[in-house]
């Protein structure tokens, strides 16, 4: 569909409610809540089918079309991806589908990280950790595996506060022209410049995991095959630098997870 056909029907649909033209531009749109899920569903349990992901992320998509002003100069993708991203993992929490002792394992390995970084001065190798928790190099790798699932949540989806009420996604705190949280911007700005700087000092490969991940948008498979690992592999590097960069932020009582 060309540019012209969609300023078309989005204006057909925000300025005269026709619900034909929403449905084609559900319809237009629809890819790229395959394309999410799929990014998702790497790390989650076999549990979790990809089609619940989707199902959820359609909701999304239908919220975003909704809510998006066609008249800003706002790529839609771009506003899109973030809620539909959002909807599925609020689908995930509403399931409650990560185990209790999962996420106990994940704060725990995330504490150890922090300490042992913090002690050091530097990244901690896989055997300096393994030593730390008393466990085997392989117990570790099964350890970050079983964890995986508990880092899929995008670094810049969430600003959360100490109380799960006080959760609010960043697009919807950029997008109310009339809040008055100028204080709460200029926390996220603080914190993104930590995650910037905390990014900077992880090892090479799992920043060029990062970079590749969330800036450049490819699914894991696809850093596989870009830095010839195993997708297995590159789920550990993720996890690895989620666990990394979540003990930094963890150091400020405003969290980005």
């Amino acid at each position: 569909m060309s540019s012209s056909e969609l300023s078309l029907l989005w204006e057909k649909y925000k300025d005269h409610d026709d619900l034909e033209a929403r449905d084609k531009l559900i319809i237009h749109y629809a890819p790229m809540v395959k394309y999410v899920a799929n990014r998702l569903a790497i790390n989650l349990s076999s549990v979790v089918e990809t089609d619940e992901l989707i199902s959820y992320g359609i909701e999304g998509l239908i919220d975003a079309i909704e809510r998006y002003d066609h008249t800003r100069n706002i790529k839609f993708e771009t506003y899109a991806v973030t809620r539909i991203r959002g909807s599925m993992i609020d689908g995930l929490r509403s399931m409650d589908w990560v185990p209790v002792s999962i996420r106990q394992k994940s704060k725990e390995l995330e504490k150890v990280y922090t300490k042992l970084e913090a002690k050091l001065g530097r990244s901690a190798t896989d055997e300096e950790v393994a030593k730390e928790m008393g466990i085997s190099v392989d117990d570790l790798h099964q350890l970050l595996k079983d964890v995986a699932s508990t880092t899929i949540i995008s670094l810049d989806d969430f600003i959360t506060g100490d109380e799960e009420d006080n959760k609010k996604r960043i697009i919807d705190m950029l997008e109310d022209n009339n809040s008055t949280g100028t204080v709460e911007l200029v926390e996220f700005r603080e914190i993104k410049d930590i995650l910037a700087k905390s990014i900077t000092k992880l090892p090479e490969k799992e920043k060029t995991v990062i970079y590749l991940y969330y800036y450049e948008g490819l699914t894991l498979k696809e850093i596989g095959a870009v830095l010839t690992l195993s997708e297995s592999r590159i789920s550990q590097l993720h996890t690895k630098a989620i666990l990394r960069l979540r003990g930094s932020l963890s150091k400020k009582k405003q969290l980005l997870f």
